[in-house]
């Protein structure tokens, strides 16, 4: 595992359709990849970002050239015409949002969008993830739920899940990273003192039990991180198809992207990032660690 080293990749932009809408997309390419098939990680911007903000905020396209993986960041649907601001409509939020009312299937697009993506790289199928931020977040527990035979596993930030069902048919591996000071999500749930709708959201910890519990995990566990005194881990393991479901609690933490700055207007919303801990290379970290099980593997039974 290495960490973010300069991006000398290929940058490029792309679209498809999707049910005769088209969809755009931003790709980083690294310049030197392995001769086997690679990982693809799947970036969710947040709420009013877009796929060019997060993937200039986020860092992944380093951790990509330094780890040999393809990361694509899709975009949102605008919050109004012609808007460069972006939502998901990840099933119940955001109420700010054109995308929550007009039905748009965004789980369809980012699962169309890795068939398209597979169809032109050498992906190992084994290893598609999706990560994301806030919406961003939902989104990656609404595509876990929907199309857990796509994606082995779902690092993200300041998420919860909306929805109202979840019954993923495969083991799908889970980390949600959440600060305990975040005011837009807040880590018992409800409404955020500087949430941008009326969305009340449920506490994100029903998120990790409910794939917990979907995974069939029988241990669960609590630990610091030795690294850092500020993060606190739960833990659920011994899961089928050798999945793991984590829940790291990142103490004085807000809302941003944590260990990377934002935009000024970003930081005067939300307030500047909590720089102690680093939530694209703590997602990587995770997911590289938690392919999908090769067939006929030998996995830790309950």
């Amino acid at each position: 595992m290495h960490r973010a080293v300069a991006a000398t990749g290929r940058h490029l932009r792309g679209s498809i359709d999707v049910g005769g809408v088209e969809r755009t997309y931003d790709l980083y390419v690294p310049s030197r990849l392995p001769s086997r098939r690679v990982a693809l990680v799947v970036a969710l911007h947040g709420g009013l970002g877009s796929g060019a903000q997060f993937e200039a905020q986020s860092g992944f396209d380093g951790l990509a050239q330094a780890n040999g993986f393809i990361v694509a960041y899709p975009n949102g649907t605008p919050q109004r015409p012609g808007s460069e601001l972006r939502v998901w409509n990840a099933g119940g939020c955001c109420g700010i949002a054109d995308a929550s009312h007009e039905n748009i299937d965004d789980v369809g697009f980012i699962t169309t969008l890795i068939a398209h993506l597979r169809s032109r790289y050498r992906i190992d199928a084994r290893r598609v993830f999706l990560t994301g931020h806030s919406n961003g977040a939902l989104m990656a527990f609404a595509v876990a739920c929907r199309s857990s035979g796509v994606v082995a596993a779902i690092a993200v930030q300041s998420g919860a899940l909306m929805e109202p069902a979840c019954h993923p048919r495969l083991a799908v591996s889970v980390l949600e990273i959440h600060g305990t000071a975040d005011q837009n999500l807040p880590i018992n749930g409800g409404k955020g003192a500087k949430g941008l709708s009326a969305t009340v959201f449920p506490p994100p910890l029903d998120a990790l039990r409910t794939f917990a519990a979907a995974d069939a995990c029988t241990a669960r566990s609590t630990r610091n991180d030795p690294l850092n005194r500020a993060v606190s881990i739960e833990a659920w393991s011994r899961c089928r198809g050798g999945a793991v479901v984590e829940w790291a609690r990142v103490a004085g933490a807000n809302h941003a992207w944590m260990g990377h700055r934002a935009s000024r207007w970003t930081e005067l919303r939300i307030g500047p990032p909590y720089m102690g801990f680093d939530s694209s290379l703590a997602a990587w970290s995770f997911l590289a660690a938690h392919p999908r099980p090769r067939p006929g593997a030998m996995l830790a039974g309950p």
